[in-house]
């Protein structure tokens, strides 16, 4: 079987080595939420609704999930349904149902069990909305001292957030209300994603594992006066490019002369 690792291995590989580390455990999840998932159905679906084959464990009923199809194909052995969905989607549909998720169990990969207690956690975790704020911006300052967690946190969040910014800046920031914080300022966004972005934001920080972290978001254009002040001072990053469809041009027969038509 021909199974790469994935993310969410070496996430749960981290948080296995490191029992004790909240941080660790915190980015499984996260890496969990963010995930392709494979659920296992009971029936093919109507395509108006799913419903999941159950099991029952110890600690209760818990539905199969896998993050790769190879790895529910070997589970199984045999063809049955199945939905993708990510992980966030998965949650939603388990949560207050008192049923955990079975992750990737026979593969000895990344297997564990989540109880349906876990499962509500994240959901509401998962459901945090920042809060709207106005305040006007006396100085901006290059970022201070800013955890590994969180850097790599945002990275991955960002990765998965392309074409929805030309780029982002993250700097530090006093208001004129003295208030300090970090700022992470969103360039040129696209127009309806400020809500992904900033719900994307958040995630990332409250899955970093700092206890009092702090982080405002803003959406600015590129022309904005605050954009060139953070273009000085701020760390930037980089969004990836929205992959592009291929397309293949066909050439109808007898148009090129090296492929002239069959005769038949």
């Amino acid at each position: 079987m021909n199974d790469e690792r994935t993310a969410l291995d070496e996430a749960h590989e981290a948080m296995e080595a490191a029992p004790e580390d909240g941080a660790a455990r915190m980015r499984f999840y996260e890496r969990l939420a963010d995930s392709e998932l494979f659920l296992l159905l009971k029936r093919e679906s109507d395509g108006d609704s799913i419903e999941p084959e159950t099991f029952p464990l110890d600690g209760g009923e818990v539905v199969l999930v896998f993050d790769r199809e190879i790895r529910l194909a070997a589970f199984l052995g045999k063809p049955a349904p199945y939905a993708g969905l990510s992980g966030r989607q998965a949650v939603k549909l388990l949560a207050g149902r008192g049923i955990g998720l079975g992750v990737n169990l026979g593969t000895g990969t990344s297997e564990i069990v989540v109880p349906a207690g876990a499962v509500d956690w994240l959901s509401r975790t998962l459901d945090h909305r920042p809060e709207q704020t106005e305040e006007r911006p006396a100085e901006v300052t290059a970022p201070g001292a800013i955890p590994e967690t969180l850097l790599g946190g945002l990275d991955t969040k960002l990765a998965l957030a392309a074409g929805l910014a030309k780029l982002v800046y993250l700097a530090g920031m006093r208001y004129e209300s003295g208030r300090q914080t970090h700022l992470l300022a969103f360039i040129d966004a696209a127009p309806g994603a400020e809500g992904a972005l900033a719900a994307a934001a958040g995630e990332a920080l409250t899955f970093s594992g700092l206890d009092a972290g702090e982080m405002d978001v803003v959406f600015l254009a590129a022309g904005d006066p605050l954009s060139a002040r953070l273009a000085r001072v701020g760390l930037r990053f980089e969004l990836p490019e929205p992959p592009r469809p291929e397309v293949t041009e066909i050439t109808p027969p007898g148009m090129d002369p090296d492929a002239p038509p069959i005769l038949k």
